[in-house]
């Protein structure tokens, strides 16, 4: 995974001690995960008990992950250097289906 060191990404329309010199447009990065039966079973018994199911909190992180490196990489090809307005929105396609996306705006930054 890209460290914020090296590809700085910010929630909100700037970043600190950066200065944005250019907007490259909007990015995303996508992703959707199947839950697997496996993954299902484990979850409706932990489901009756209650609590954390695990399995899915690391199908989420995993998930997450990988759409925000799709988005970097989107961005790194319209020429930029970092991200902006980063937003992540997650949904559900089906029963076993869990979509991620990462969206915001690339841009060129220089440090100040």
């Amino acid at each position: 995974m890209v460290s914020v060191n090296e590809f700085p990404i910010s929630t909100a329309n700037n970043i600190p001690g950066f200065r944005i010199v250019e907007t490259k447009g909007f990015i995303y990065g996508l992703t959707v995960r199947s839950r697997g039966a496996g993954g299902q079973i484990g979850a409706s018994v932990k489901s009756i008990f209650g609590g954390e199911i695990n399995q899915y909190v690391k199908m989420m992180e995993e998930s997450r992950d990988e759409a925000l490196e799709r988005a970097i990489s989107h961005a790194k090809e319209l020429g930029a250097n970092a991200i902006v307005a980063i937003r992540f929105d997650s949904n559900e396609i089906s029963n076993v289906m869990q979509e991620i996306l990462v969206y915001g705006t690339a841009v060129v930054v220089e440090r100040e």
